[in-house]
């Protein structure tokens, strides 16, 4: 894969290096593969992310959602098979621990968690402030009801 040169947006932009640190991971190579899981657009504004942890009981799962990257964590237990006592001859189900990291956008939390199934589910809401959502403007029809500029009055009479 290609690597990029990003140096040069540096030199000539401001507040925009959360961005560009985005775009070099996104662009790197070795991504881990595991587990494995899925991002779904339940609505407008819901999201799922859905994670495959089977075999993690909920003890060994954590959630961490700060600022904006939600931070998902397995560690199994150290000594899972010396409670039954038997031998372990093959291992076909991965039970390795396990650290995912979402990056989420502005305005974008947690709304709950589930387990079920052996899917981990994660539902996401964007929650805009009302300061932050387009308003509509009226038009005055009317000179006379626009708001005057202080002093403009006098100005004009002189």
């Amino acid at each position: 894969m290609r690597t990029y040169d990003l140096a040069p947006f540096y030199r000539s932009t401001v507040g925009f290096d959360r961005f560009f640190s985005l775009l070099n991971q996104a662009t790197a190579d070795g991504s881990p593969g595991y587990p494995p899981y899925n991002i779904e657009r339940t609505g407008e504004n819901t999201y799922r992310i859905s994670v495959a942890v089977s075999g993690f009981s909920q003890g060994e799962l954590s959630i961490v959602a700060k600022e904006n990257t939600l931070t998902i964590k397995g560690e199994k237990s150290a000594n899972e098979n010396g409670k039954d006592k038997s031998e372990l001859l093959y291992r076909g189900i991965a039970a390795r621990a396990f650290e995912r990291a979402f990056q989420l956008a502005d305005f974008v939390v947690v709304k709950n968690a589930s387990l079920e199934n052996g899917l981990l589910h994660v539902d996401l809401v964007r929650e805009i402030p009302e300061a932050k959502k387009p308003r509509s403007i009226p038009i005055a029809t009317n000179v006379q009801s626009a708001p005057a500029i202080e002093g403009s009055a006098e100005k004009a009479a002189a």
